[in-house]
């Protein structure tokens, strides 16, 4: 689509760095230059105030990520797009059976209101949980990490999302700030919403995390 749109050497486009490799991959294939925007905290998504502050003369467009299951802020991107003369493409995750979504949307309820310790996701009705992503805060030490190997050793499957931003990656580095970024990469980890999860499950894995309470300080 970038090379249909006529994209290309001497070109930049704007994209994030929490996620997706390939984004940025694509834009480099067209000869253009992928240039990295923060995030919105709440939705992991493009921040559009982020998205603007890096427009030059030479971007041609922007790539919005949806991530885990929650939409990006594409209306602002679009107005974005139409006031400044660029082109805007949208890129989803990859999608899990659409018949699980309220399966999922009841099991994110349910951890929402009984998860103590970890900050959980903004809630939405536009959310299909494609990952269930919590908070957990650092205090100056990794607590994410160690609170992940906790949780694992008590039988719950959980993961690193984002281990290392894009422009942190030798290929793409770049000398940008992108605190929101940044601490997401080091504060998230996604715990199991998959709708083929029973109660019991969704139960032990509400009892393991609280358990941990006392690693972490409150989250606000």
């Amino acid at each position: 689509m970038l090379r249909a749109a006529g994209i290309g050497a001497g070109d930049e486009v704007i994209v994030p760095a929490y996620g997706n490799v390939e984004v940025a991959e694509a834009v480099e294939l067209t000869g253009a230059r992928p240039v990295f925007a923060d995030i919105d905290p709440d939705t992991y998504c493009l921040d559009p105030s982020s998205v603007e502050a890096g427009v030059t003369v030479r971007t041609a467009g922007i790539i919005a990520v949806h991530r885990f299951g929650q939409p990006a802020d594409v209306a602002r991107l679009r107005e974005i797009g139409v006031r400044r003369g660029l082109l805007v493409l949208e890129h989803g995750e990859s999608e899990q059976p659409h018949d699980g979504v309220a399966q999922r949307r009841a099991y994110a309820g349910y951890l929402n209101a009984r998860l103590s310790g970890v900050r959980t996701p903004l809630g939405s009705d536009r959310h299909s949980y494609q990952q269930y992503v919590v908070r957990v805060p650092g205090n100056g030490r990794p607590d994410r990490d160690a609170f992940a190997h906790a949780v694992r050793a008590r039988g719950i499957d959980c993961r690193v999302p984002v281990k290392t931003p894009v422009h942190r990656l030798p290929r793409f580095r770049r000398d940008v700030a992108l605190p929101e970024t940044e601490r997401a990469a080091d504060e998230t980890l996604a715990l199991p919403v998959s709708a083929s999860l029973t109660k019991r499950e969704v139960h032990k894995l509400v009892s393991a995390c609280n358990a941990l309470g006392g690693l972490l300080q409150p989250a606000f």
